[in-house]
C-alpha cells in the first residue's frame, strides 16, 4: 500500500518588491518587516510608519485573541467549547458591563452564514466531522484507506449550517444552539482571512497608509510598496511538483484583498488515488473537478478567503456563475483542459492578471 502525504499551503502567494527602501516623501521612515507564526502557519507584514513603531507585540496579542475564539486546535477556544457541547452554549452578552463577548467568533460566524447562503451550502462550516473523518481536521492525521460510505452518511446527518441557531433571552444573553450534539463548526476556511483583516484594522487605527499583511497566503494591501508602486503578488503554478517559487500569474493590487485556494499541495495519496482537502458538503467526499485553483479579489480578506474555498467545492462553471452575482468580488480561475493543459478564466476582463 502506497501512502504519501503532501501537505502545506494550497497556494503560495509570492511577494514582489519587498526590499526595504527609503520612502521618498518621508526620508526618516523605512518599511518595517514583521514575521511570526499564527493559525498553524506563518504571517508576513510590511508597513511604512513615520514614527518607525514596532507593532509586533500588539499584532501577536491580537492574533492570539483571535485564535482563542476560532481555532479548533485550541481545546479551550470558544469554537472548541461549542463543538464539545451537547446542546447549546452561552454566546454573547452585550448588555452587561465587565463581560467579554467572543466578537472574533461572532464576525466569523456571521460571515460564514452569509457565504453559506450565497453559495447554496457549498461553503458550510459544519463540515468539520467529515473533514476529521478524511484526516484533514484537528484530529489525528490519518489516511482513509477505504472510504466507509455508511460512516460518511451517518456523519452527514450533522452537516448543515441551518442546524445551528441562535436563541436570545430577556436579560441580554444570546445562545448558540445545535440540533445534534455531533454538530461541529470549522472556520479554517475563513479564519486566516479574518486574521488578516483584524491586523489591517489595527494598522489603520495607527494611521498606517501603506502596508502588506499576509497570513498563510491570504493577504490584503493598502497604498504602495517600498518601490512606490502598487503591491504585486504572484499565484503559484498549480502543479504538485512545481517549486513554490514558480509563478503562473501575477497581479498588481490596489487597496484590495486576495485569497487563493487549491488542492494540489494539500492531499494524501493511497494506491495512486489522491484525496484532496476540499470536501464537498453535498456528498461528504473530497471534491474532484477540473478546477486547480481559485483566486478571489474582494475589499476584505475574510470574504475572499471564504469564496475561494467555496469555488473549489463548486467547480469552475458554478464558481463563475456564483461570483458573477456578487458585488465587488471577482475571481481568477486556473483549471485543467481535456489535454491536461493549464488554462485560466476570469470573471471580468480587466482584473489585471498577467503571466
Amino acid at each position: 500500500m502506497k501512502i504519501r502525504y503532501l501537505l502545506g499551503l494550497g497556494i503560495l502567494i509570492c511577494f514582489f518588491s519587498c526590499k526595504t527602501d527609503q520612502q521618498a516623501s518621508s526620508p526618516q521612515a523605512e518599511y518595517l518587516a514583521l514575521t511570526g507564526k499564527t493559525m498553524g502557519t506563518n504571517y508576513s507584514i510590511k508597513y511604512l510608519d513615520s514614527l518607525n513603531r514596532d507593532f509586533k507585540p500588539e499584532i501577536d496579542q491580537l492574533l492570539i485573541a483571535v485564535n482563542n475564539e476560532v481555532s479548533t486546535y485550541e481545546p479551550e477556544s470558544f469554537i472548541s467549547r461549542f463543538n464539545k457541547s451537547a446542546d447549546e452554549i452561552q454566546y454573547l452578552n452585550l448588555l452587561k458591563k465587565g463581560k467579554n463577548p467572543p466578537l472574533h467568533f461572532k464576525a466569523n460566524f456571521e460571515k460564514a452564514k452569509e457565504v453559506y447562503q450565497n453559495t447554496e451550502g457549498y461553503f458550510d462550516p459544519t463540515i468539520m466531522p467529515i473533514v476529521n473523518y478524511w484526516g484533514f481536521g484537528y484530529t489525528e492525521k490519518r489516511p482513509v484507506v477505504e472510504a466507509d460510505k455508511m460512516k460518511i452518511d451517518s456523519l452527514m446527518e450533522f452537516v448543515g449550517f441551518e442546524k445551528v441557531s441562535q436563541r436570545s433571552t430577556e436579560d441580554g444573553w444570546v445562545y448558540l444552539k445545535k440540533e445534534h450534539a455531533g454538530i461541529q463548526l470549522d472556520f479554517s476556511a475563513i479564519a486566516k482571512g479574518y486574521g488578516v483583516d483584524a491586523v489591517t484594522r489595527l494598522l489603520d487605527k495607527k494611521g498606517v497608509q501603506n502596508y502588506y499583511v499576509e497570513i498563510g497566503g491570504e493577504l490584503r494591501v493598502k497604498g504602495k510598496n517600498p518601490k512606490q508602486d502598487w503591491w504585486t503578488v504572484g499565484i503559484s503554478k498549480p502543479k504538485e511538483d512545481a517549486p513554490l517559487t514558480e509563478i503562473q500569474s501575477k497581479i498588481k493590487l490596489q487597496n484590495q484583498a486576495l485569497a487563493t485556494s487549491g488542492n494540489y499541495r494539500n492531499f494524501y495519496e493511497i494506491n495512486g488515488v489522491k484525496y484532496a482537502h476540499t470536501i464537498n458538503s453535498k456528498t461528504g467526499f473530497p471534491e474532484k473537478n477540473t478546477l486547480l485553483s481559485a483566486t478571489i479579489l474582494a475589499p476584505d480578506c475574510m470574504t475572499a478567503d471564504a469564496y475561494a474555498t467555496a469555488c473549489m467545492a463548486m467547480g469552475l462553471e458554478r464558481g463563475v456563475e456564483m461570483i458573477s452575482r456578487l458585488e465587488n468580488v471577482e475571481a481568477y480561475f486556473l483549471y485543467s483542459d481535456e489535454s491536461g493543459n493549464i488554462k485560466s478564466r476570469a470573471t471580468a476582463p480587466n482584473l489585471g492578471f498577467s503571466n
